[in-house]
């Protein structure tokens, strides 16, 4: 199936590893042109000059997402440099860690930058002569309590970002502008946090690992491939949908 996004302008935040990078690659290898952003700039600037080698338009820029004026400036420069912007997509999140500043955290950095990315960006999806798409990197953590979710702030924070997302695509529908939300379950990748675990918690990561019915944890890639689809027209009449890459993990209907 052509998912239609040869020459689309896609933006992706998060994007210098794991989930985010594997994105940039999917819409990439999928013809499309992008802009990308994430705190730390070497990281960054060692997966702009790999996508690159597809041969697309890559525009890259060190952004903390937490500072608004400067995450606002990214959006309007890539949508200046691109022409335009037709897929947003948000991959940045606090972390899962019960620190004493979660909270404040995830308030700064989940809650409040998507809603900053979204206003900034509405103008130019709306003009997109593709129709324009966001679509929201959430977690399974906000649609459970148990572990590895927890009474901590992650997933009470992707939850509300789940409920302002499916609101906006109510919202903005008129517009043309789609807005869906992925939710992976346990997403495995070198250096990430199931990595880490598996490593320095054994008992924890398989006890998580027992509970997914495919008898593994996920790869990046299978949630860029989910993202690339609800982003890209294929999905034309989709929006307002929380897709789940999970292997089976939640037991729920």
């Amino acid at each position: 199936m052509d998912l239609g996004l040869q020459g689309a302008r896609v933006v992706v935040t998060g994007a210098s590893r794991g989930i985010g990078r594997a994105i940039a690659q999917t819409f990439a290898d999928e013809g499309a042109d992008l802009a990308i952003c994430a705190r730390s700039a070497e990281p960054l600037k060692r997966a702009a000059e790999e996508l690159r080698g597809t041969g697309r338009t890559v525009v890259d820029q060190a952004v903390d997402v937490a500072d608004e004026e400067a995450l606002r400036g990214f959006i309007a420069q890539a949508a200046d440099r691109l022409g335009g912007i037709d897929v947003l997509v948000s991959n940045v999140s606090g972390g899962s860690s019960a620190t004493p500043d979660q909270w404040e955290r995830g308030l700064t950095t989940d809650i409040l930058p998507f809603v900053r990315m979204a206003e900034e960006a509405e103008p130019h999806l709306a003009a997109s002569e593709r129709g324009g798409s966001v679509v929201l990197i959430s977690t399974t953590s906000a649609l459970h309590a148990s572990a590895p979710s927890g009474p901590k702030a992650y997933g009470a924070v992707k939850a509300a970002l789940n409920h302002y997302a499916s609101a906006l695509a109510r919202s903005l529908a008129e517009t043309g502008v789609r807005v869906n939300t992925v939710s992976p379950g346990p997403i495995e990748f070198p250096g990430g946090g199931w990595d880490r675990r598996k490593h320095n918690d054994p008992d924890f990561y398989e006890s998580i690992r027992a509970r997914i019915p495919y008898g593994r944890l996920g790869r990046p890639e299978e949630v860029a491939r989910a993202v690339a689809y609800l982003g890209s027209p294929a999905a034309s009449f989709i929006t307002g949908a929380n897709l789940v890459v999970d292997g089976g993990f939640l037991d729920r209907v």
